[in-house]
């Protein structure tokens, strides 16, 4: 019995899941941030970067006054690990690319949101998914809508393409 459970729990460790990640830099070198930042994805053994949006321009959406335009993309991950350890991995390529966080919403190097993992929600402290205001964000939903338009949106039951939709028609 205690083989079995072992066999179990090494073959949930290497079941595959699908993470959309959401990127965004409005500092320095922002090209070359979201770049390095999908570069660094790539690196890590338990990611797979199947899918990469264009980069596109956008203004700042709240926060401090006079920032800098960012530029904001999405990825479309398989990997290994769980919603927790990649959130982990997310925050460590922040951290590289010098990400400091003193004000809410203020100018950063590098911002990188987990979207969407496999159909999970989760409400925790430190973890929410699907991302809380994902369904209110054009920069982060048309991005989005390039990579994966089909995507289900666990709680509001729609998909990308029709959430992003909704809100260019202002519903």
């Amino acid at each position: 019995m205690l083989l079995w459970g072992a066999a179990y729990a090494a073959k949930l460790n290497t079941m595959t899941h699908v993470a959309y990640v959401a990127l965004g830099s409005n500092l320095d070198d922002r090209r070359g941030h979201l770049d390095g930042a999908v570069a660094a994805l790539r690196e890590h053994d338990a990611i797979t970067v199947r899918r990469v949006s264009s980069w596109i321009e956008t203004e700042p959406v709240g926060g401090p006054a006079g920032q800098g335009q960012f530029l904001n993309g999405a990825v479309e991950l398989e990997t290994t690990l769980s919603p927790h350890e990649l959130l982990a991995v997310m925050q460590a390529i922040e951290e590289r690319f010098g990400r400091v966080r003193t004000v809410p919403h203020g100018p950063r190097t590098l911002d990188l949101d987990l979207l969407l993992y496999d159909a999970s929600v989760i409400n925790e402290p430190d973890l929410t998914i699907p991302h809380p205001r994902l369904h209110e964000r054009r920069f982060v939903l048309a991005p989005l809508a390039e990579i994966a338009p089909a995507a289900q949106h666990p709680i509001l039951n729609a998909t990308i393409a029709e959430l992003l939709a909704r809100l260019d028609a202002g519903a």
